[in-house]
């Protein structure tokens, strides 16, 4: 798509300044790397802090006594029981309940913030309006910027700039100031690292860009190195990892469903799939394939696309992300593969150019997350 026909996002200026590499993502102009390259972002996220720009996502407000309930009522995970200023993921279903869409939620008692995927955004607020737009008022915030700072120096940065911010807590939020300018601020991110997510207008957030990166510690990353962070986290990519073919349980994310909302809770039920989901979760229905983290045990990365195989050569799954790990030094992977083949420790092939490379499913996340939790 031609850069005339791409949006951009707050910060597109200062992005060019900076020397990035842009490319197409999610219909906007997005740096995917800068000057020190992706190997070099990757590995100061890990050691100090990072800028990345995601104004590309969705944001968007829920307003009403009756929005938790209502959000609730779209997906298996617990709203209605989420405490004041805390975050939880939530993944949106189809009546078949498969994945639309996964996001970030806080409650703030008079309304919900929602942040969801930016190459889903139109979609999701047609399809949450369709749903519960008569139950609650359902707001999009396209004038809102989103910035990540993401590392173990995180804190310190914020506890100069937006003193306070520094005292939340993962998967909790706050509301704060820089120079006269409203900040909501969450501790979380998508690299596995400890840091910060900051929605704020977007006519500001050039000026607060500049001021984070003007401390020692902060260094801008693009979409590679988020890439290759949350992909060593084990974290799912939308598009990638999840999609409308996948279900919770096949993408090992009940984790995000809380005992209330399964059977036998006091919400159980009630979402769209329930019947299927809750089916996999308990055993009643069948689940034929497994997302699973993989290792190469040779030194060759293994692409998204990549046909996974058994031993014996037949055809059991396949890679829907994958590259060399910069941390862990290793080829690494997820995909899906066919429930008897996801058990830790089995070896299946990948078919990379023709040629069978021997990999390991293996837990996630391959490298430790430094989540602060106080």
């Amino acid at each position: 798509m031609p850069e005339a026909e791409l949006l951009k996002t707050p910060l597109h200026a200062l992005h060019l300044e900076l020397g990035a590499r842009m490319v197409e993502f999610a219909g906007y102009s997005m740096p995917v790397q800068y000057k020190s390259g992706l190997i070099a972002e990757h590995q100061h996220t890990r050691t100090a802090a990072s800028l990345f720009d995601v104004s590309h996502m969705g944001q968007l407000e829920l307003i009403g006594p009756d929005a938790a309930a209502a959000f609730e009522s779209l997906m298996p995970v617990s709203i209605i029981g989420l405490g004041i200023d805390k975050q939880r993921y939530g993944l949106l279903l189809t009546d078949e309940g498969t994945i639309i869409d996964d996001l970030m939620l806080v409650n703030h008692g008079d309304r919900l913030f929602v942040i969801v995927n930016g190459a889903c955004k139109v979609g999701d607020v047609a399809h949450i309006t369709d749903r519960i737009g008569k139950r609650c008022e359902v707001r999009p915030l396209p004038d809102k910027a989103l910035l990540a700072l993401q590392g173990p120096k995180a804190a310190d940065v914020m506890r100069r700039l937006v003193p306070g911010a520094e005292k939340l807590v993962f998967m909790t939020a706050g509301r704060f100031t820089w120079k006269n300018v409203p900040l909501h601020v969450t501790r979380s991110g998508y690299t596995g690292e400890d840091g910060f997510e900051i929605s704020l207008p977007g006519d500001q957030a050039e000026a607060f860009a500049r001021a984070l990166l003007a401390e020692p510690e902060v260094a801008p990353a693009g979409l590679g190195a988020r890439n290759s962070l949350r992909l060593e986290a084990g974290l799912c990519l939308y598009g990638n990892d999840i999609d409308t073919t996948t279900t919770p349980v096949e993408a090992g994310l009940t984790w995000a469903m809380q005992k209330v909302r399964r059977t036998g809770g006091e919400r159980a039920g009630g979402f769209p799939g329930a019947a299927r989901v809750l089916g996999q979760l308990d055993g009643r229905v069948p689940v034929a394939r497994q997302r699973v983290g993989l290792i190469a045990q040779q030194r060759i990365p293994v692409r998204e696309h990549t046909e996974l195989q058994d031993t014996s050569g037949h055809r059991i799954g396949v890679v829907t992300s994958g590259l060399l790990g910069p941390t862990i030094n290793l080829p690494i992977a997820m995909g899906y593969v066919s429930a008897e083949h996801a058990h830790n420790g089995t070896t299946i092939h990948a078919i990379v150019r023709g040629k069978a490379v021997p990999m390991t499913v293996a837990a996630m996340p391959f490298v430790p997350t430094h989540y602060y939790r106080g």
